[in-house]
């Protein structure tokens, strides 16, 4: 038997940013991604997001990778989305994700930025959001030379 604690901060963006999950459109999505994700036997454990991103906290088992989870969140929930013609024009997830590695013992912190998402977004967008994300965790950000 394989034990395993890994343990993902997954976070993804609409197509430009746009603010396709307003107030009513999110919690739709984002328990319609909670189902998918259980009858998929991906642990969930938090989502929450703003207007235009999703924050997700998944705790992956043996056999999942976080490019196959993130696929598998995103592709079926767009196509929900459309279907149930939630958004006034095609909605789409922007083809790329923020994985970020979470130790066990940071998951409570992480849980609680999640769930304060809104409250968050009042006073700092996503842009700047995802740009600090980018410098703390070291990623380069497209356009800037490799130090």
């Amino acid at each position: 038997m394989s034990y395993i604690n890994v343990w993902i901060h997954l976070i993804w963006a609409t197509k430009n940013r746009h603010p396709f999950l307003t107030k009513q459109v999110r919690q739709p999505v984002f328990q319609h991604i909670r189902q998918n994700a259980k009858k998929k036997g991906i642990h969930l454990d938090f989502i929450n997001g703003y207007s235009e991103h999703v924050h997700t906290l998944i705790s992956l088992n043996a056999s999942q990778t976080i490019a196959e989870v993130a696929q598998a969140l995103k592709g079926e929930s767009s196509h929900w989305v459309n279907a149930n013609q939630l958004t006034k024009t095609r909605f789409c997830w922007q083809n790329e994700y923020m994985g970020l590695s979470v130790s066990r013992s940071a998951v409570p912190r992480v849980r609680e930025y999640i769930k304060s998402q809104e409250e968050h977004h009042r006073v700092k967008g996503f842009a700047e959001e995802y740009e600090l994300f980018m410098k703390r965790y070291g990623f380069q950000i497209l356009g800037e030379d490799a130090g």
